[in-house]
């Protein structure tokens, strides 16, 4: 790109506590005690994950933000950028590092934030701050099937959204996984969500007109899976499952994966 490009990645749910504190859905504010319909909001399970620090480590909040202050530090003089990118809750986190290391200071190198499956992270209060920080930018990867981005659902009042409900941050690509010919065109909600299925989708974008596959994407979940070797390919044989991928053809090619 020309400069040095610092990437924070985040993974999406994976422990006992995080699903619980996804439930958690009321609104609270962000950094404040005050509570009326200008104030910033965010999800109070994900404003917990990413403020708690642990027994013997720090919060996510800190340990970034330290990290990033180190890193630009380190590196001053340079031509900067900030990459942030997540999946799932993921995708909700690196919304709140954006506008953590935004506000942190003027000096802050351009950030972009690119999510996968991310729900909904806050009120409108909290997205318009986002949209304002200055070099923020948020691009918003949702599969048009995938239910998790549809969450937690905005309420609605007579005249249009209410302005303490939850609101999107940023720009939306919509991708489509009935596009593609290598997962099911009634995939499941697992399919959907899945990460490796938004790669893929990504892969194949741009296939002319319409919203047709792109014929010579490389990453295709089935040849992904062919190359792994023996000891490897056992453990991603019940992810396959969950995406609807068929068996290889006694070609040796990838089969189209369509049950």
């Amino acid at each position: 790109m020309g400069r040095r490009d610092i990437v924070v990645a985040l993974r999406g749910t994976s422990t006992c506590l995080e699903w619980a504190e996804n439930l958690r859905i009321n609104l609270v504010p962000l950094d404040a005690e005050a509570s009326d319909f200008a104030t910033p909001k965010v999800e109070c399970g994900f404003r917990s994950l990413y403020t708690t620090p642990g027994d013997r480590v720090p919060s996510l909040s800190a340990a970034v933000v330290e990290d990033v202050r180190r890193l630009v530090e380190h590196y001053h003089g340079e031509e900067l950028s900030i990459t942030i990118t997540g999946h799932s809750l993921g995708a909700a986190l690196a919304v709140l590092i954006a506008d953590e290391l935004a506000a942190s200071s003027p000096e802050m190198p351009p950030i972009a934030v690119f999510s996968f499956g991310g729900p909904r992270v806050g009120n409108s209060a909290f997205a318009e701050r986002v949209e304002k920080q200055n070099g923020v930018k948020v691009l918003r990867v949702v599969n048009a099937h995938d239910f998790v981005t549809r969450v937690p659902a905005s309420f609605c009042g007579g005249g249009g959204f209410w302005r303490d409900g939850y609101e999107h941050v940023g720009k939306e690509l919509v991708v489509d996984s009935r596009a593609s010919p290598f997962l099911k065109p009634d995939a499941d909600p697992a399919c959907c969500h899945d990460l490796e299925a938004y790669l893929h989708l990504i892969d194949g974008l741009g296939g002319g007109g319409g919203c047709r596959f792109r014929p010579n994407a490389k990453r295709s979940p089935v040849r992904l899976l062919s190359q792994q070797p023996g000891n490897v390919k056992k453990l991603y044989m019940s992810k396959a499952r969950a995406l609807g991928l068929g068996p290889e053809k006694k070609t040796g090619q990838p089969g189209s994966g369509i049950k």
